[in-house]
């Protein structure tokens, strides 16, 4: 895989309009427009019946009738290099410290036969594990990989913040939190669990004066409403995850209580412990956490970007904003109430500052030819999808590791389907008979 320079995404197609589709202004305000964009970001949002053709010169046309757009989803917290590895775990447990001995003494074959996989493809599969669902902006949990910084890497990986494991196995969480630059956020897990060990460690943090305005706690399961109070009086915010501690501990977050907390927002976890992917995060939250569709559309768009401070207008389509764009089929709903139903099956279209990095078949006819140069594409669990990343390379040095027809991506069989090159999608048939 060739480095390409930081600014890539973009580069391929400086200008380009996108017309047709319905625009996700708000989670309700969806009217038909066309999105103007200047290499990375959004020049202007016209009126469709205003639009003629384009003053640009030399400008792609992407007609998007028939579709809602979206803007990229942000996953406010994932481990990327974990995309491969099946659930792991024997439940029910009290914290999350039960769980990974449990797990080391019990799957360990399973965890290092993973491991042997080089740590630079992991990531890769879990950046395009983020891509197939629409999210493109995440989170990672775990020290910043050179791999990140690719400009051809599927998806952007937030970079400015301070992390720590958490309170049990964080090392030395005041140094972390120190050398984490003043207007980042500083991520430790935090009450994972349902005893009184978890729920102690808010107030543990709080001791270390590691409870303000910059922090962010992942999971918050053990919060009580006195911990609620707390969080709200140093203004903390939180991320929840709540497939994931439903499988470990039975139990889900109180979110009429943690709503109190004014910054909340949704993740997504690994594979390790998660449901499935950000998509499948969305609708058990709505579902069994009784999250609004409003606020849920809230919690992986504006509100993850403004505790994560993302700087360049990630979560919104808006005029100046970084062109992160996601296609899915109109019904004639608005983007919340999609999102009560809302699967990977449903994203065709993902654009990441102005470089369109997912196209279904639908789709991939309706690009220009120089706009579909250097998609490939791949089968996920028989849905295909051709995707801006060396995919036939990473699952050959992948297969290579866990065996030909093994990969698992989040628990979705992989493979290379039949036809490789885009002009071929005419004659595409839905088969994904892997090339060896």
């Amino acid at each position: 895989m060739k480095d390409c320079k930081p600014d890539a995404p973009g580069d391929i197609q400086k200008q380009m309009v996108l017309r047709g589709a319905r625009c996700a202004i708000g989670p309700r305000e969806c009217p038909e427009v066309s999105i103007e964009i200047v290499g990375a970001h959004i020049s202007r949002i016209l009126s469709n019946p205003s639009y003629g053709h384009s003053p640009i010169s030399d400008c792609f046309l992407i007609d998007l009738s028939g579709f809602l757009m979206l803007p990229g989803l942000i996953n406010a917290h994932d481990h990327l290099e974990f995309a491969l590895f099946p659930r792991l775990a024997n439940p029910p447990y009290r914290n999350y410290i039960e769980w990974g001995i449990d797990i080391h003494n019990t799957c360990s074959d399973v965890i290092a036969t993973h491991r042997s996989v080089p740590k630079n493809l992991r990531v890769w599969w879990g950046g395009i594990r983020n891509l197939l669902c629409g999210a493109t902006t995440v989170g990672h949990h775990n020290p910043f990989q050179s791999e990140f910084k690719r400009g051809d890497f599927p998806v952007r990986v937030i970079h400015e913040y301070g992390w720590g494991h958490s309170v049990a196995l964080g090392s030395d969480l005041r140094a972390a939190r120190w050398a984490t630059p003043e207007g980042y956020p500083f991520i430790v897990h935090a009450c994972e669990g349902v005893d009184d060990q978890a729920r102690d460690e808010l107030l543990e943090l709080d001791r270390m004066e590691l409870l303000d305005a910059r922090t962010v706690l992942v999971h918050g399961l053990a919060i009580d409403r006195k911990g609620v109070a707390l969080m709200r009086e140093r203004s903390a915010s939180l991320i929840v995850c709540p497939s994931s501690n439903h499988f470990l501990f039975g139990r889900m977050p109180d979110l009429s209580l943690l709503s109190e907390i004014e910054n909340l927002t949704l993740g997504n976890d690994s594979p390790l412990t998660a449901e499935g992917d950000l998509l499948d995060e969305i609708r058990f939250a709505i579902r069994f956490c009784k999250i609004p569709p409003q606020v849920a559309y809230r919690m992986v768009t504006g509100a993850p970007a403004a505790i994560l401070r993302t700087r360049r207008g990630e979560g919104f389509i808006r005029v100046s904003g970084i062109a992160d764009l996601v296609a899915i089929r109109d019904t004639g709903d608005d983007a919340s109430e999609r999102l009560k139903t809302l699967s990977m099956v449903d994203i065709e279209f993902v654009m990441l500052g102005g470089q369109v990095q997912l196209a279904s078949k639908g789709v991939l006819e309706r690009l220009p030819s120089q706009v579909r140069q250097g998609l490939e594409p791949l089968s996920i669990d028989g849905t295909i999808r051709w995707l801006r990343a060396p995919v036939k390379e990473l699952l050959r040095q992948t297969e290579e590791v866990l065996g030909v027809g093994q990969v698992r991506l989040g628990g979705k069989q992989i493979t290379i389907p039949l036809w490789t090159e885009p002009e071929n999608v005419s004659q595409l048939e839905e088969c994904d008979l892997p090339l060896h």
